[in-house]
């Protein structure tokens, strides 16, 4: 089992004192060099462009939609920590939420952001049903199992939904949208809202797995399952909530990038690989570090436009990709074996 990393320090607070400082140590160096590495890129960005604007731009963009990448991500890494599961119907899940926020949208005249109240508990109780019905019992088999499950279930979630709603792209207004000026680059408040919304989710959610006994639960079960039944805890039922709560995220993601996207059955897909990027980049399992691989790769792509001009923007995130896979293959934020 794969034990749930929650930030720094990244080992236990059972751990010595000087090997905390040497944990600290690493981690803020790691994320020095990951500065330092961005810093110069931007230079170099700006050198290329001849235009400070252009790349402030960039930069602001970036780090909002990071944000964002960031919350998507945590709900994956959640599950991974705690389950050792590969879930590849998480951008599913997502796509669902947005679908139903539409839906809510049209039939009541909702405020985009009112259908959190209903899209998250709606995907957390999506998420229990899934685990409890298909992959509770996919637990301790072989990886391909699980590969399998998710992926078929992600099939056909968005067959299902290309059924129901057609393959016509949807767009979700945002009433009162508007944009203002940061410092040169222009903002939608659309944009800013899903990022500010992101930290606020992600910083619940880092306070749920620090602060509450159902956090001390869930992290008892990532880091010795067997243990935890020991002392009393229902390893079927964290299970189950975990996997729920990290659904719930997926959920809450989809309503605030909904305003900022084109609403398709397939739209899953896209955030899938950034998620999954994302949560290799943070380290597996790391909830922190998913928001910190987030922001760089919302910074990521936004710079490789500036670099390649009218190519992918996928493809300077798997080039980064692949750097870490060789470098650091543990991601930059996550544990040794």
């Amino acid at each position: 089992m794969t034990e749930l990393d929650t930030g720094a320090p990244v080992v236990p607070d059972t751990a010595p004192p000087d090997r905390k400082t040497k944990a600290d140590k690493g981690f803020l160096s790691r994320a020095g060099i990951v500065a330092a590495v961005l810093v110069v890129a931007i230079v170099v960005a700006l050198l290329q462009s001849g235009s400070g604007l252009v790349v402030w731009q960039s930069v602001v963009t970036g780090i909002l939609t990071g944000g964002l990448y960031g919350l998507i991500a945590m709900g994956l890494t959640l599950i991974f920590g705690v389950l050792d599961i590969v879930n590849f119907a998480h951008g599913a899940f997502l796509t669902v939420a947005m679908f139903l926020s539409f839906g809510m949208i049209q039939a009541t005249g909702l405020h985009p952001y009112l259908t959190l109240v209903v899209a998250v508990p709606v995907l957390f109780l999506l998420g229990a049903a899934v685990h409890r019905g298909l992959l509770s019992g996919a637990g301790g088999r072989s990886l391909e199992n699980q590969l399998l499950i998710t992926l078929g279930l992600s099939l056909l979630l968005e067959n299902g939904l290309l059924m129901f709603f057609g393959a016509e792209p949807k767009t979700i207004d945002l009433p009162g949208d508007f944009q203002f000026p940061l410092l040169g680059a222009v903002v939608a408040g659309s944009r800013l809202y899903a990022f500010l919304g992101a930290v606020v989710l992600g910083g619940l959610l880092y306070w749920l797995l620090r602060r509450t006994r159902l956090g001390t639960a869930i992290r008892a079960v990532a880091a010795n399952a067997p243990g935890a039944a020991l002392v009393g805890i229902n390893v079927r039922r964290m299970h189950t909530l975990t996997f729920a709560i990290g659904t719930a995220c997926a959920g809450a993601a989809a309503v605030l990038a909904g305003p900022l996207v084109t609403v398709t059955p397939t739209l899953g897909e896209q955030f899938n690989i950034t998620a999954f990027v994302v949560v290799v980049l943070g380290g597996m399992g790391n909830v922190v570090g998913a928001l910190g691989g987030g922001l760089l790769i919302g910074l990521v792509e936004q710079l490789t436009t500036i670099y390649l001009g009218g190519q992918s923007s996928l493809l300077g995130v798997f080039v980064v990709f692949l750097l870490v896979l060789f470098l650091r293959p543990q991601g930059l934020f996550g544990r040794r074996a």
